[in-house]
């Protein structure tokens, strides 16, 4: 049976899944989004947890490197549950177009869920880059709550994202 290109995304959107698990107990390691790509990002997490794990340092997924990530994942995931602190902790910090982070995905998969409840928010890509259609839905969402219109999320809007995010249970 032939190796399908659904097959070969969905198997390296599992290992972006692994490392981006691992990555939140191991820093040294890149968060990376499973995009089912394997990206210059997905090669420098892999170089990254190759590095961390004493293995040859090439950014590719060969057997040995993908057993460490299984057992290290693995291990990982018997550790108690940490917290999961999104929005930064800076004073005044603002998200805006530009931005590429774990934050930004966050914020996009709200939208995107809400999106599903409110006609008048479209639904976006959670794509982790804070790009014009998150800069639209934004503004929206903002009008829809009476926040100031900005297009940018500061820790009001995100507060406000984070309480609808909630009441979507």
């Amino acid at each position: 049976m032939a190796y399908t290109s659904a097959q070969k995304k969905a198997h390296i959107q599992e290992l972006q899944k692994y490392l981006n698990a691992i990555a939140y107990y191991h820093p040294e390691i890149p968060c990376i989004l499973p995009t089912g790509i394997y990206d210059d990002k997905t090669r420098e997490a892999v170089r990254a947890f190759q590095k961390f794990c004493h293995l040859t340092e090439n950014g590719e997924t060969n057997q040995a490197t993908w057993d460490k990530i299984v057992s290290v994942y693995r291990e990982d995931m018997k550790t108690v549950p940490q917290p999961l602190e999104a929005f930064p902790k800076k004073k005044n910090k603002v998200l805006k177009m530009g931005e590429h982070c774990f934050t930004v995905a966050v914020i996009q998969a709200i939208l995107m869920e809400l999106s599903k409840k409110y006609n008048n928010l479209p639904d976006i890509a959670v794509t982790g880059d804070y790009n014009a259609d998150t800069v639209r839905a934004v503004q929206l969402f903002q009008n829809m709550c009476a926040l100031p219109v900005t297009g940018e999320v500061d820790c009001s809007t995100w507060n406000m994202l984070a309480q609808c995010g909630c009441d979507l249970r």
